[in-house]
């Protein structure tokens, strides 16, 4: 945080100094007492089993500059305590304070599906033109976003905020405090199916974005996501689409893979730029469009921010593509949908080499009573392309079956047994793809293969 204080904390919030010096600057926001830095503003939260409460006396011994405090109504201390009348809200209040005096403009990016590989690549073409802060780590929630923006600094130019909901009226709260220039959506899955009810629930709360979005601010769309491609802003708000479909205004053409890479041809108007990506999949050609189109709309060079998505090599545990001992491995371990386990598997099917291809799959969860169904489906589309092998781990997994193909499953948690079963099946020339969502641990499967 910039020239916060202590003051500025208690006008946000609307909460009161119980003792302190009101004029101490702060450093940063902190939630978790194990990380508070010398000068930090430490914030309680109360989660369903933790009330973080009971970490002030450590936060304050570690250094916090100021904590606040929804219990305490009485308090005498050197470190300034601040009480609120719920710590959550209060964080999202100071927030909303700090976003109004920012004067940068802030791209805020939702969608079911690949929303962090978007907001990388959305932040790789506007560094062509632009200091670009964008969201670290996952803090896309209710007390992501507030921390965040609490971070941007008069350095920054420009700002990419990734905006996540999992629960009705989530994606208007956060939308309100980030107070964005540019929405993009990107897709309307069925991810979160499980608390928001149906596909249509997903898509309205996406399109609650346009909360935050300002009166005269752009709404970019998936032109060729069923629900978004007839989809328009509301009043005053300009809509873009990007794809493949004719009715997009910024296009994709003569799409195609070369070992597995996307390289293709994107179209503005007039514009027409030769895009090659090092980053796997054809749905990565999608992600790119979204960046090429933002950067266009604020007058970055679609050459230049080309030139700098072809720099963009994705990160860990998002299709990170590595070798080991000759064995070919495609670490897609974060998280997973039914639509970005077939982009995961499609990138498998598409890998040039002699020996086996193999998926590694686990669970995917928050599917809603239509969980079953989703992954007997990726059982079914693997029937019809060419794995050697299927490795799954998880109750929900075990639906996962393609017929006249090798498969045997694991118990959830029998990451050990999974673990031998590929040590002694994997051989060099092989290529492996591990996909599953987060919860499912995948990821130490992986590690303890090749670490």
């Amino acid at each position: 945080m910039e020239q916060m204080t202590v003051k500025d904390i208690v006008k946000a919030t609307g909460g009161r100094l119980l003792c302190g010096d009101e004029n101490k600057s702060l450093a940063h926001i902190c939630i978790d007492s194990n990380q508070v830095r010398n000068g930090d503003l430490f914030v309680p939260l109360i989660g369903e089993r933790v009330d973080a409460h009971r970490f002030l006396p450590a936060a304050i011994e570690a250094g916090a500059g100021a904590v606040l405090t929804s219990k305490d109504t009485e308090k005498d201390s050197p470190c300034p305590w601040i009480w609120v009348e719920d710590t959550k809200k209060a964080l999202q209040a100071i927030g909303s304070y700090y976003r109004s005096r920012l004067t940068l403009p802030l791209i805020g990016i939702t969608g079911s599906v690949g929303k962090t590989t978007t907001r990388e690549m959305v932040a790789a073409a506007l560094s062509a033109g632009f200091r670009v802060y964008k969201t670290p780590g996952n803090k896309n929630s209710q007390v992501g976003v507030p921390i965040t923006l609490s971070e941007i600094t008069k350095e920054d130019e420009i700002g990419v905020l990734e905006l996540g909901m999992s629960l009705p009226g989530e994606m208007t709260v956060i939308a309100k405090i980030a107070q964005i220039d540019l929405a993009v959506i990107i897709n309307v899955g069925v991810a979160h199916m499980e608390l928001l009810g149906s596909q249509e629930k997903i898509y309205q709360e996406k399109l609650n974005i346009q909360d935050g979005l300002k009166p005269e601010g752009i709404l970019l769309l998936n032109g060729d996501d069923p629900l978004l491609k007839t989809t328009k802003g509301r009043e005053g708000r300009r809509t873009f689409y990007y794809g493949v479909g004719e009715n997009c205004d910024y296009r994709a053409t003569d799409i195609q893979l070369v070992d597995g890479y996307p390289v293709f041809t994107a179209v503005h108007g007039e514009k027409k730029v030769l895009v090659k990506l090092k980053v796997m999949g054809n749905h990565q050609v999608g992600n790119a469009l979204a960046a090429l189109a933002v950067a266009d709309l604020y007058g970055v060079p679609m050459e230049k921010a080309a030139e700098k998505l072809g720099e963009f090599t994705g990160f860990k545990g998002r299709q990170q593509v590595f070798e080991r001992s000759g064995v070919t491995v495609i670490d897609d371990t974060y998280n997973a949908s039914p639509a970005s386990m077939e982009a995961a598997l499609n990138v498998l099917v598409s890998m040039k080499k002699t020996g086996q291809k193999i998926a590694v799959l686990a669970d995917m969860r928050e599917l809603g009573q239509e969980e079953v169904r989703y992954h007997k489906e990726i059982g079914i589309w693997l029937s019809k392309h060419p794995v050697d092998a299927i490795l799954t781990l998880g109750e929900l997994s075990r639906e996962i079956e393609a017929e006249g193909t090798y498969c045997r499953h694991f118990a959830e948690g029998d990451q050990e047994g999974l673990f031998k079963e590929i040590s002694g099946f994997v051989k060099a020339g092989d290529c492996i793809l591990f996909k599953g969502s987060r919860s499912m641990n995948l990821d130490q499967v992986v590690k303890k293969l090749w670490q």
